[in-house]
């Protein structure tokens, strides 16, 4: 298992779409969170004007931006048969899955810290009272939605088989579907990844397809799960 770890590892480690998603994705939390400090912008609505801090789904926009990691680890997979040589390299699919699953879990968490940490940084700094617990707090959240939102691409990759559909979905969900669907469907949107997510890191604006934070958290674990066991049945049934 440690030589299916470490080989796992290093296929993402040297895949460029990791460093290249880490990257925007770190300069763009960095940049919302100097604008949602000087709240030298603000965004149009129905209610008025918002600040940039108090639109979750443009404070979330790099988080998909950073699933692309998880995403191109495991859609790379059926490009140019290189999962036929995995397979070949590793016959126990489950033993490989897990491998794969265990490497992807461990980059997504390491990696999260420095995409999301100086812009959280920098937006806690410019509060009139900087508290440290809830810096901690809110860091911890954000680790933990950029994981289970990653795991969730991974399992996607798999059903879809590459990188365009699940990264194209994971998109249009919050921007197109969420929004259009938000106002006929709010007890079923409330349930999606996305409106999920911005329940649990406190960011929902719209009470009626919000859920409380625990709430939020067990249903992005259950998308997590359910992405994720969908992708091992392939593997083990489907995919060569």
């Amino acid at each position: 298992m440690k030589v299916l770890l470490t080989a796992e590892l290093t296929k993402i480690r040297t895949l460029p779409a990791t460093w290249i998603a880490l990257a925007l994705a770190t300069v763009a939390n960095t940049v919302l969170g100097v604008v949602a400090a000087t709240d030298a912008v603000r965004i149009a609505t129905r209610d008025g004007a918002v600040a940039v801090d108090q639109f979750g789904t443009l404070m979330l926009a790099p988080g998909y931006v950073f699933v692309a990691i998880a995403v191109a680890a495991a859609g790379t997979e059926y490009r140019g048969g290189q999962l036929r040589v995995s397979l070949a390299a590793a016959p126990d699919r489950t033993r490989w899955f897990c491998a794969k699953l265990a490497a992807t879990a461990v980059v997504a968490l390491v990696a999260a810290i420095p995409a999301v940490l100086p812009g959280l940084l920098v937006q806690h700094a410019a509060a009139p009272e900087t508290d440290v617990g809830r810096t901690v707090t809110d860091l911890l959240a954000l680790l933990t939605a950029y994981l289970l939102l990653s795991l969730v691409g991974l399992g996607f990759a798999v059903l879809a088989r590459g990188l365009v559909t699940p990264l194209a979905v994971l998109v249009i969900l919050p921007v197109l579907v969420s929004t259009t669907l938000a106002g006929l469907f709010p007890s079923v949107v409330r349930f999606l990844p996305h409106e999920a997510t911005l329940s649990f890191l406190g960011r929902a604006a719209n009470p009626p397809t919000s859920l409380e934070r625990g709430a939020g958290l067990l249903v992005l674990t259950g998308w997590a799960l359910l992405f994720v066991g969908v992708a091992w049945a392939l593997i083990v049934r489907r995919d060569s």
